[in-house]
């Protein structure tokens, strides 16, 4: 048997194979972005990116006024509409769009460019592997758990950790990019100064604007 006949019968068997099993297991929840690179870092820029990840906090939202509380409320419920069908369970759902909007926040992020994000990285979902290793709703690589946490990959796919360190990484890319957000989403794509990353995120992103100005309908 030719080697190219061998490959193809190994393929066939793989295929049945897969075919008999669940499809919830057939497959790895496999992702298609791209994913940052290890860079060195001033000793200075590891030890504020570190005390970013590691200050712990409830990613639990507070107001100055009744305002803004209701603007976030109507933002909740806005959002959890147009991720309802990526993200079913309704708890899930919540807690998720509260930690996004924690995080984003906190980082100093558009809650919306988060978001857009996600969904090109992993598509809202959790689990996500690329084919680089990135892990988890912000695709972050395992080597910055190395540099700026505990060295613990596994902590990727915890929810609020993912979004701190992907809000926390994405931050970074933008201050060294002195706030250019075509060139700092490239760099967190490993794709610096190409454009299709980028305009993806920026395309998505406008799918999550939201007025929170703007009265319930």
């Amino acid at each position: 048997m030719s080697a190219q006949r061998a490959q193809d019968a190994s393929r066939r068997r793989w295929l049945l194979r897969t075919a008999a099993l669940p499809a919830a297991l057939a497959l790895p929840d496999w992702a298609l972005a791209g994913a940052q690179v290890e860079e060195p870092l001033a000793d200075s820029v590891r030890t504020a990116l570190s005390s970013a990840i590691h200050n712990k906090a409830p990613p639990v939202p507070e107001f100055d006024d009744t305002e803004s509380r209701l603007g976030y409320l109507r933002w909740l419920g806005e959002m959890g509409e147009r991720i309802r069908r990526k993200v079913p369970d309704r708890r899930t759902r919540f807690e998720l769009l509260q930690t996004i909007w924690y995080e984003s926040r906190r980082a100093g992020l558009d809650v919306s460019l988060v978001l857009g994000l996600i969904q090109v990285e992993s598509n809202f979902r959790k689990f996500a592997v690329s084919s680089a290793g990135a892990r988890g709703l912000m695709q972050v690589m395992p080597f910055w758990t190395r540099v700026i946490g505990d060295g613990n990959p596994a902590v990727l796919f915890h929810m609020q950790t993912n979004l701190r360190f992907g809000c926390v990484i994405l931050r970074h890319y933008i201050d060294r990019e002195r706030g250019d957000l075509f060139m700092a989403l490239g760099r967190y794509n490993g794709s610096r100064g190409r454009a299709p990353y980028p305009n993806a995120v920026f395309a998505n992103q406008r799918a999550y604007r939201f007025d929170h100005r703007a009265p319930p309908a």
